[in-house]
């Protein structure tokens, strides 16, 4: 069997989530918005075959993410057997398809940790309450921004999102993004998802507001019922404790509230490791690479 890869398109988001809900475990890569938004840069496709949702990258070289279903009702021996070519290089699987596939392939398959793209999780209440010592830093930037700045907090709109493309272009010239080759690819898929708001029912933001100018946006959507994943966050230094601030008020402002915050990977960079540390995660969701034989 040949698989039948196709480009990620908008009109195939219902139908995905639905394979999407039946999967055991849900990291923030397999979210719609994160395939649909950043298939050019990685050269995403997708394939339907049966329960599954199988998808690939191109670039920057061949390899396949985890397939998207119901995990446990699946034959995984069959569905290996359809590939025309092996070894298979899978990147971004979850911990709980990798015990899946050791219990079901054994020796058939090499697994190993991949740390850099591990998901931080938070309990929502956490970072909105601040509570205890281990957020006094924390709650005390949120307190000089509410204090020093007249803000105001709105939910992101098509209208909005114009103005966050502004801050977006300013915030691309301080880091200057134009000589990093992540940075410079992350501005195309925020220009992508922000460009497209309107057209994007399943996606959340919001955005601080000074002087009717976007001082931070955030941009988020639910998954697994539970859990709000953040895609982006920017925000203008001039305002000092902006991102503490944009941080607590858009988790706080989601209705219903979620339970969890999944604030991404952080790609080895020891920076943002550190800044997402620095939140106390519940927990990271592993994720490995796997080879098969």
């Amino acid at each position: 069997m040949k698989f039948d890869f196709r480009p990620i398109g908008l009109k195939d988001r219902e139908a995905f989530r639905r394979y999407l809900d039946a999967c055991p475990q849900v990291t923030s890569d397999y979210s719609f918005i994160n395939l649909w938004s950043w298939a050019e840069v990685y050269g995403l496709e997708w394939a339907w075959a049966d329960v599954l949702v199988w998808i690939r990258q191109q670039r920057p070289s061949l390899k396949y993410w985890a397939p998207i279903g119901p995990w446990s009702a699946v034959s995984w021996a069959a569905q290996f057997a359809l590939f025309e070519t092996a070894p298979l290089e899978f990147v971004r699987v979850p911990d709980v398809l990798a015990d899946i596939w050791q219990n079901a392939l054994g020796d058939r398959v090499t697994v190993t940790a991949d740390r850099d793209q591990w998901d931080y999780v938070y309990a929502a209440a956490d970072l909105i309450d601040l509570k205890g010592n281990r957020f006094h830093k924390k709650k005390n930037l949120v307190s000089q921004f509410e204090k020093n700045y007249a803000y105001r907090y709105e939910l992101m709109s098509t209208a909005l999102a114009d103005k966050a493309l502004a801050l977006q272009d300013d915030w691309c010239a301080w880091r200057q993004c134009a000589s990093d080759v992540h940075l410079a690819d992350e501005n195309r898929v925020i220009w992508k998802v922000l460009s497209n708001w309107e057209f994007l029912p399943g996606v959340t933001g919001g955005c601080l507001l000074v002087d009717d100018l976007v001082a931070a946006y955030t941009v988020g959507e639910i998954i697994a019922g539970d859990t709000l994943v953040i895609h982006f966050e920017k925000g203008c230094p001039d305002y000092k404790g902006v991102y503490q601030a944009m941080n607590r008020m858009f988790v706080a402002h989601q209705a219903p509230g979620p339970v969890w915050v999944n604030r991404e990977q952080d790609l080895g960079d020891p920076g943002l490791r550190q800044a997402k540390m620095s939140y106390h995660p519940k927990r990271l969701l592993e994720k490995f690479k796997v080879t098969t034989r």
